[in-house]
């Protein structure tokens, strides 16, 4: 077995929890970093209103990577439990039986994304000064659908037997050949938004296509045979069944997030640009929380797999206190950091007003920050143990809310009133997550009790 493997069945499980995490936190971040860097590029050497048009299509395509992400998540906790089972046979079985179909439907979107372009920005109440730009760019990033899901499949086979330091390699590979690319083409030579679009994509082909390549050569427990691609009928249903739900549920966000966008889009291109800039910060708070709960997921798959319930639960406990401790540091560094992040992404007259509602928004950001700690160490329970319903509708309920209170807050209090309407969605969230949570773990200890 590949030394990249980790048994969570075995040993102590936070340690588990922090190794498993760390490359998971640390690949997120500088993926984030990378698009920090693309950003600053953009905003200093195109302008504004380029910086403007990227943030209008980030959360198109955000609806469409989290959407494969959720499928993946789902495929990764049904491959983790045949690990904890010692089933690697089955494990094989369900990763041909949602790669496959995958590569379709990400080649559909692609076709389907360039025709529907136009409409989306109509929806999204687009400027007219910034329309063309816009389209441009979102028409070339839908190009590298097939290998964003190509790189998330194969990143969930690797995390579902404890390899999370694998996909952070390649991700940081690919990171890296993007942002020098975008500083040589963009900073240097003077290429527009269209090179800005197509070494994303390039870079995604990268990631996905060395992680291929890898798991065939290095990993034996993962290595495709020619024999085994066939689709299982039975798994691809489990699969879309728990994946179907996780895909929803994360789409759910960067849709609500598109529809805040039309909200912010009436506040002139100073308002978008300073909102473009605070959710890469929003992103920096969130993904470490995304990872740990990600650990907290493989691990909790693991050892219900492997039919041990009590440790399961002392897992889930050590994550949420890492979750915590989590909050309080971004929390701190977000306070000191707020006005130096926001004047990275601009330059010129303008720079000064968007740096203060961006440094303003951040202010109460901080403080908010620990709902969503604590709700995605709950989310990475009730995906562990095969709850996805629970973390649909909470998602859902959080995200109505969130939308709901943009449109309500934003005319009068600007982009603050967004962080006013986060902690609100947060806060429901909470309510609902916590005591079904409690009710899990009563029944599952019960379960576990010999009778």
């Amino acid at each position: 077995m590949s030394k990249t493997i980790v048994d969570m069945t075995e040993g102590d499980a936070q340690s588990h929890l922090i190794r498993y995490s760390i490359p998971l936190i640390l690949g997120n971040l500088f993926q984030l970093a990378y698009n920090v860097v693309d950003s600053v590029i953009v905003g200093q050497f195109i302008g504004k209103e380029a910086l403007a048009a990227e943030g209008i299509a980030a959360p198109v395509m955000n609806i469409i990577i989290l959407g494969i992400s959720g499928v993946c998540i789902g495929a990764g906790v049904l491959m983790s439990e045949f690990f904890g089972a010692r089933q690697y046979g089955e494990l094989r079985k369900a990763l041909v039986s949602f790669l496959l179909p995958g590569l379709f439907f990400a080649a559909a979107v692609v076709a389907l994304g360039a025709l529907l372009t136009p409409a989306l920005l109509t929806v999204l109440q687009v400027p007219g000064e910034i329309r063309g730009l816009t389209g441009t760019y979102l028409r070339i990033i839908f190009l590298g659908a097939p290998f964003t899901y190509l790189y998330n499949a194969l990143a969930a086979a690797l995390k579902s037997v404890g390899d999370s330091r694998t996909p952070l390699r390649f991700l940081m590979l690919a990171s890296i050949l993007n942002a020098v690319s975008d500083i040589v083409l963009i900073g240097f030579l003077g290429f527009g938004i269209v090179c800005s679009a197509l070494t994303t994509v390039f870079a995604e082909a990268a990631s996905a296509l060395l992680t291929l390549l890898y798991m065939q050569k290095k990993i034996p427990l993962l290595r495709l045979r020619a024999s085994e691609w066939r689709i299982d009928r039975f798994y691809l249903r489990r699969i879309l069944q728990m994946g179907g739900v996780t895909a929803l549920q994360q789409s759910v966000q960067p849709v609500c997030k598109l529809l805040m966008q039309g909200c912010v889009n009436t506040l002139g291109v100073d308002g978008i640009a300073a909102y473009n800039a605070v959710t890469r910060m929003d992103d920096f708070a969130c993904i470490p929380a995304q990872s740990i709960s990600s650990g907290i997921t493989t691990f909790l798959a693991q050892n219900r797999g492997a039919g041990k319930t009590d440790r399961m639960l002392r897992g889930f406990g050590s994550g949420m206190r890492l979750e915590g401790g989590y909050a309080v540091c971004i929390c701190l560094v977000t306070l000191l950091c707020r006005r130096g992040f926001v004047s990275m992404f601009v330059a010129g007259e303008s720079s000064a007003e968007i740096v203060a509602i961006g440094a303003d928004y951040l202010f109460y950001m901080a403080f908010f920050y620990f709902f969503p700690a604590f709700t995605n160490g709950l989310q990475g329970y009730f995906r562990g143990v095969q709850r996805m319903e629970v973390t649909l509708l909470c998602t859902t309920l959080q995200a109505g809310t969130r939308c709901l209170m943009t449109y309500l807050l934003t005319p009068r209090l600007g982009i603050r009133g967004i962080a006013f309407a986060c902690a609100i969605g947060w806060s429901l969230m909470l309510l609902y997550e916590v005591p079904c949570c409690l009710a899990d773990r009563k029944r599952r200890m019960r379960e576990a009790e010999p009778s």
